[in-house]
Parts: C-alpha cells; sequence; structure tokens
C-alpha cells in the first residue's frame, strides 16, 4: 500500500456559538477516537448571523491554527458557547489564556482581520455546496446536515467513512 495515500477528509461546518455544534463535539470525539489519524476532520467556518460572536469566534480559532492549538480552541469554545453570547470577545480571549497562547496577539489579528479571508472562503465554499445551518458535515462529496436534527448522524458518517478506510487494512 503506498504510504502517501490521503487520509479521507470529513469537513465539519460549524459556528462556535452554536448550541448544536456544542452537542456534536461528543460525535466528533467518538469518531477521533475510532479513526484515530486514518480520518483527517477539519473544521470548517459557517458563523450565522443570528449569533452576534460568530464570526469573531471563527476568526479567534483560525488565530489559534496559527499559533497550533486551534482544535482544541474551537473544542474550549463550543464548551462555553452560552457563555459566548454573554462576554463576546472577552470570552474568546479568556480561552486562548486558558490554552497557554498569546492572547494579545488574538486581540490584534481580531482588530486586523488577518484571518477574515479564510473566514470568508470556508462560508462562501459552504453556500456553494449547499450548507445552509450548522453542524453540517460532508465526507466522500456527501452532506450530511445535522442544523435540523443530529440523529443518526455520526452512524451515517461511519459508514462512509468505514468504506473509506477499509482500503487501509
Amino acid at each position: 500500500m503506498d504510504d502517501a495515500a490521503p487520509r479521507p477528509v470529513l469537513d465539519f461546518w460549524c459556528e462556535l456559538q452554536c448550541p448544536d455544534c456544542h452537542r456534536a463535539q461528543r460525535d466528533l470525539s467518538a469518531l477521533r477516537e475510532r479513526y484515530g489519524d486514518r480520518l483527517e476532520i477539519r473544521l470548517r467556518h459557517f458563523p450565522l448571523e443570528k449569533h452576534k460572536h460568530a464570526y469573531a469566534a471563527a476568526q479567534a480559532a483560525e488565530e489559534a491554527y496559527a499559533q497550533g492549538k486551534g482544535d482544541a480552541y474551537a473544542a474550549a469554545v463550543l464548551e462555553r458557547t452560552a457563555e459566548l453570547g454573554a462576554q463576546g470577545e472577552q470570552l474568546l480571549l479568556e480561552v486562548a489564556r486558558e490554552l497557554g497562547l498569546d492572547a494579545e496577539e488574538f486581540e490584534t489579528a481580531l482588530i486586523d482581520g488577518r484571518h477574515l479571508l479564510i473566514v470568508d472562503a470556508d462560508q462562501a465554499e459552504g453556500k456553494a455546496i449547499g450548507v445552509t445551518g450548522t453542524p453540517t458535515y460532508v465526507i466522500d462529496g456527501r452532506r450530511l446536515d445535522g442544523g435540523a436534527s443530529q440523529e443518526g448522524l455520526r452512524e451515517r458518517i461511519e459508514e462512509v467513512a468505514d468504506a473509506l478506510v477499509r482500503v487501509d487494512g
């Protein structure tokens, strides 16, 4: 087998102020445990207008990726979605500090907009492929929407992922 073969990818279209995305963390943890490094799970930004701090949270997550702790940061913010609505950018900076990240750099990034293009590109791509809410998953070209209900979503993702990773062995 070719060790350079690309891993299957699960895109997780997410909004960091979304209560449904908060609940989806259990499924993502189970998927990470089941597949390990055989499945790449990528956070894709889809901030919704109804959540005031979602756009800033997406930019902050990108700064966390730039500082090497993007997944941990996104998970920590999702654990505190209710607080994000009330505290906004203050919470984003607090989470950065708790994770040992450079909070001053986060503050600067939110002011200078250095990550706007990444967030905008994700959102535009999401709209282009039919994402209308969060969480939405895309694996092997299949879009699985979890905005209305997450019931059975992980099982459907596993069915597709099982077929994709079976190539490994």
